[in-house]
């Protein structure tokens, strides 16, 4: 196996499209040998805790709303593209994501990472959920399997919330400046949401190089 560790944020459209371009790669390579590790990596690290208004956030992000629908422009062209549909009509709130980051890292601790990342993608970009909210938390916890009360006591707890912020401090200090990032077998970063050929491409190099090896 190798590990694939993915830096992302779930309120990030680019790391919903990298991870659907991914995904697609990996449904046709059934036999790939990558063990996908999720890390946090705040877009807002900044963010009040209880999030903001979705159009403040992006006429302070971007000097207006003109100016933000020219820069999501490329976004809905590439999740089209991807086969995604996001319903930006239906996010009024921009979360804080620290608390989403702990639970996709108790999901982990489960075996249930990899389902929490996508409920939480959904949750925001399709349904519009604020993900910051504890109990939108606690429901998607519970949708993969988490226990309800379990999520709840330690989302109102401070747990692991210094490791969270930690992890993120230490991936800027290691050069990451944006995400979705992807780094195979803790060498190589490959940035950006790409397509589902490059992956391919990556999957052959990894083959050919263990066919060598193996020689």
């Amino acid at each position: 196996m190798i590990k694939l560790d993915i830096l992302s944020d779930p309120i990030c459209p680019w790391c919903f499209i990298g991870k659907a371009n991914l995904d697609a790669a990996l449904q046709a390579r059934p036999d790939h040998p990558f063990r996908i590790e999720w890390h946090p990596f705040q877009l807002n690290p900044e963010m009040p805790e209880s999030g903001m208004d979705r159009q403040t956030y992006l006429e302070r992000k971007f000097g207006g709303r003109d100016a933000a629908a020219s820069a999501y422009a490329p976004i809905v062209e590439a999740a089209d593209a991807a086969g995604l549909k996001i319903a930006f009509e239906r996010i009024t709130r921009t979360p804080n994501t620290l608390d989403a980051h702990r639970m996709i890292h108790w999901a982990g601790l489960e075996g249930r990472q990899a389902a929490m990342v996508a409920v939480l993608f959904h949750g925001y970009f399709r349904e519009g959920r604020d993900i910051g909210d504890a109990q939108v938390l606690v429901d998607l916890g519970t949708d993969v399997g988490m226990d309800r009360d379990i999520c709840a006591r330690l989302l109102a707890s401070d747990a692991d919330r210094e490791d969270i912020v930690a992890r993120d401090v230490h991936a800027r200090e290691r050069g990451i400046t944006g995400v979705p990032t992807f780094i195979v077998a803790n060498r190589h970063a490959v940035p950006g949401a790409q397509p589902p050929q490059l992956w391919h491409d990556v999957l052959d190099d990894l083959e050919r190089q263990a066919g060598v090896g193996s020689a």
